[in-house]
């Protein structure tokens, strides 16, 4: 078990996975601090959890590194940063390159990329200075292999895998453990309504996806960094 005083920030946490994730981490974790841009998808999920005290909310547009940075040291201040889960992220789709909006790959570089990018400068100095601990980025098994239809989105999150594996090497030498994850399709609310009428049957649920992420941010995953781990 980590110690009492440990916390784990979740950014992006009043989302469908961040949810997921939140109630993951608290069954293992002293206090579980989350970050989103609206108060209103916190109270809900702080309704859901009754985590009490252990559950704390900061808001911020994580894309802003100055608000990643106050994300951070807000977290820092419930007690030693273990763990920082970065959930932010955006899907956008459906039609060919040639036909999308020309400012979409953009938007997704903007609402995928820009915010791990800050995080991970936020967060990997306060966890290398209280000792070490775990950076897990979500991604998307979209990364990997060609995505017709999507090849914007996908373009945004192999950059986005790219960065997180070329950090982990990067911060190895100070004791910062840092993984992504690459969820297939999840079966989330927003999912099925973009979708209709897709098979789900092969849809990921969110909770298999967060009890991943959860072994990451824990001490068994001790000896696993610069990792890219499929969820399907």
């Amino acid at each position: 078990m980590p110690p009492l005083d440990a916390s784990v920030l979740v950014v992006g946490g009043t989302g469908a996975l961040g949810r997921a994730v939140c109630a993951t981490l608290l069954a293992e974790w002293a206090r579980v601090v989350v970050s989103g841009r609206r108060s209103e998808g916190y109270r809900t999920l702080a309704d859901a959890l009754g985590a009490g005290s252990r559950l704390a909310f900061v808001q911020a547009d994580v894309s802003d590194p100055v608000q990643a940075e106050r994300v951070v040291t807000a977290a820092a201040r419930s007690g030693r940063l273990a763990a920082v889960v970065n959930t932010v992220g955006t899907w956008a789709g459906g039609v060919p390159v040639v036909d999308e909006p020309p400012d979409r790959l953009a938007t997704l570089i903007a609402s995928n990329l820009t915010p791990a990018h800050a995080m991970v400068r936020a967060a990997v100095p306060v966890l290398a200075r209280s000792g070490g601990g775990s950076f897990v980025q979500v991604s998307s098994a979209a990364a990997i292999g060609p995505q017709p239809g999507q090849a914007s989105y996908a373009a945004a999150k192999a950059a986005l895998t790219s960065l997180i594996l070329s950090v982990a090497e990067e911060v190895r030498s100070v004791g910062v453990r840092v993984n992504v994850v690459l969820p297939g399709t999840m079966d989330t609310e927003p999912n099925r309504r973009a979708m209709p009428g897709a098979d789900r049957s092969a849809w990921v649920r969110t909770e298999d996806v967060a009890r991943v992420i959860g072994f990451l941010c824990s001490e068994e995953a001790r000896a696993v960094t610069g990792a890219a781990i499929p969820v399907r």
